[in-house]
């Protein structure tokens, strides 16, 4: 017996939400992940359907076979969007945390959802403060030599020009970003005009 497909709108109802790509951005050590976890677990208290995609995760399953080549990354960066927009599409809240260290790859993936359903947050923390958190070592490797094209050290990080939320992690809380965050999530449309925070 043939029926209509389920719609997106169906399937956000049903959760009782509103489909939306977070998509976390910044230099390494900025908090990206740290972020994303919160946001996941403040989410999952209100009773909503989330996902988090992470970079490291990411390259670890989907993109384990992509390098970092500047053509890798991009790679990595479509594949993560295109998986994203596909959850959306589920109904799902998808946290995204990746450095995606160009304005074309976070242009891409933005592209690929309606108006509002794309909430862009710039984690905008100074070089020597990600450095002073160094989490995973990598910044001093970098400056050994040992890693080449480090975002932050030797390549390039382009700052988004009209993110829907700027935030400064050294300056604000985990608790603060958070609740920034979900007044753009958890509301009927955003509560956010691009540029401000």
């Amino acid at each position: 017996m043939a029926s209509d497909p389920v719609t997106k709108a169906q399937r956000a109802a049903q959760k009782g939400q509103r489909p939306v790509c977070v998509w976390l951005t910044g230099l390494p050590g900025a908090g990206k992940s740290t972020i994303a976890q919160a946001l996941d677990a403040a989410l999952y208290r209100l009773g909503r359907h989330v996902v988090v995609l992470d970079g490291d995760l990411l390259r670890t399953g989907l993109n384990r076979d992509l390098g970092f080549t500047a053509e890798a990354r991009a790679e990595n960066i479509r594949r993560a969007a295109e998986v994203a927009h596909l959850m959306t599409e589920a109904g799902l809240i998808v946290v995204c945390a990746f450095i995606s260290p160009f304005r074309s790859e976070r242009r891409f993936a933005r592209g690929l959802f309606e108006d509002g359903e794309f909430v862009e947050v710039y984690l905008d923390v100074t070089t020597e403060v990600c450095e002073s958190r160094d989490p995973k070592g990598h910044y001093a490797k970098a400056r050994r030599g040992e890693i080449k094209n480090y975002t932050g050290i030797d390549g390039s990080y382009q700052v988004p020009e009209a993110p829907e939320l700027r935030l400064d992690t050294a300056q604000l809380s985990l608790e603060e970003c958070v609740a920034r965050i979900l007044a753009s999530v958890v509301s009927p449309s955003p509560a956010c005009g691009r540029g401000s925070g």
